[in-house]
């Protein structure tokens, strides 16, 4: 199979404009598939990870990993996809055989796990490069280009009648955050949940929750216009901080009757964690953290939150298997049984682009 030139968005340093280059794109390997993205969308996560110290810088990069395409090739090994085969992308992959995959316990597969050092999982090198120079994958997806190549354990088949250009918004944020309500909470009927940050995230939460029959859904956020939006996804009740002479947590208090059911930290930002857990009711309540920090990546709490019966777990994918859950996830989006393009959550929480990303800070250079 021969090499592919084509586009890409590639980042050459921290917080650097992206710049659209031409990249040369290798056949996949065994076990491999080289896609042909259609569309992606923009994770907050690829941002932080753009932009942020607190990890190691790996540049020059290729972002994006929410994404939706269609198989272009197939390495020696494949057979579980064929060539035209349509496929959403998935940072974490599943091989279906290690402790992990087989336990019926957790999505952290032991072989195929969420890749951060910028390449593949089989032989540890790039498929990208600019010119011979490697250029870096990120979560072994990078779907800021026209093309990419995954591992097939991270990618999972669709049928030819779903919407890629709103499917791949279930590879990473939608689906984490209904998993997060039913997988990783089990939201109760009546319960009281509060939810900080209304971004795609958030918003599936409050989704979620309201699938599971939650009375009372507190979106928790600084931008008012999150309200209306979010009430078509379940929020019943909207605090705004800034608009609040008391701590947010003490304000969610008094509004439930001493703390919510569960409450979820969706926002990236290791002191709101402590913020979400104080939010919560004594004696059960459970507080979710979701978010990718972009800076300060410890979390610290007292003791004493614990000691009260509070709970505190952390979750990748919202604990989706990504190729034994997702197929469910998209028949239940086809049925209109779960919300993902209504009131355009894409446009104002991840911003859909075709092949390349446009709504980026995004140097255009003509080619040589």
């Amino acid at each position: 199979m021969p090499t592919i030139t084509c586009k890409a968005a590639v980042a050459w340093g921290r917080g650097e404009a992206m710049v659209i280059e031409e990249v040369e794109v290798d056949p996949p390997q065994p076990m491999e598939i080289r896609i042909k993205v259609v569309c992606t969308s923009l994770c907050r996560s690829d941002v932080t990870q753009w932009e942020s110290e607190a990890f190691a810088p790996l540049f020059p990069r290729i972002f994006g990993h929410e994404a939706s395409g269609i198989v272009e090739s197939i390495g020696e090994g494949v057979t579980e996809f064929n060539e035209g085969d349509h496929v959403i992308t998935v940072f974490t992959g599943e091989c279906m055989t290690c402790k992990h995959c087989t336990s019926g316990k957790s999505n952290m597969c032991q072989v195929l796990g969420m890749e951060r050092r910028g390449l593949m999982h089989s032989d540890q090198k790039t498929r990208f490069s600019i010119k011979g120079k490697p250029i870096y994958h990120y979560c072994a997806v990078s779907s800021f280009s026209e093309y990419t190549v995954v591992h097939s354990g991270c990618a999972v088949k669709i049928s030819s009648t779903v919407p890629l250009e709103k499917i791949c918004l279930l590879s990473c944020g939608v689906a984490a955050g209904l998993g997060a309500a039913w997988k990783v909470a089990d939201i109760s009927k009546g319960s009281n949940v509060a939810i900080f940050g209304l971004g795609t995230v958030g918003l599936s939460v409050a989704q979620g929750a309201r699938l599971r029959g939650a009375s009372r859904i507190i979106g928790i956020d600084t931008n008012p216009d999150k309200y209306e939006k979010g009430k078509a996804f379940g929020v019943t009740d909207f605090i705004n901080p800034a608009d609040c002479g008391e701590p947010i947590q003490q304000v969610i208090k008094r509004i439930t009757d001493g703390g919510a059911d569960y409450s979820f930290e969706c926002i990236g930002d290791t002191g709101m964690i402590t913020t979400a857990l104080q939010s919560c009711c004594d004696g059960w309540g459970v507080t979710i953290t979701l978010g990718v920090p972009k800076v300060n990546p410890e979390t610290k709490t007292h003791y004493g939150l614990l000691l009260s019966g509070k709970t505190l777990k952390g979750t990748l994918f919202g604990g989706w298997k990504p190729k034994s859950d997702l197929p469910s996830l998209v028949d239940m989006y086809m049925k209109k049984e779960i919300q993902v393009d209504e009131n355009n959550i894409q446009a104002w929480s991840c911003y859909m682009v075709r092949s390349v990303p446009q709504n980026l800070p995004i140097q255009k250079v003509t080619q040589a």
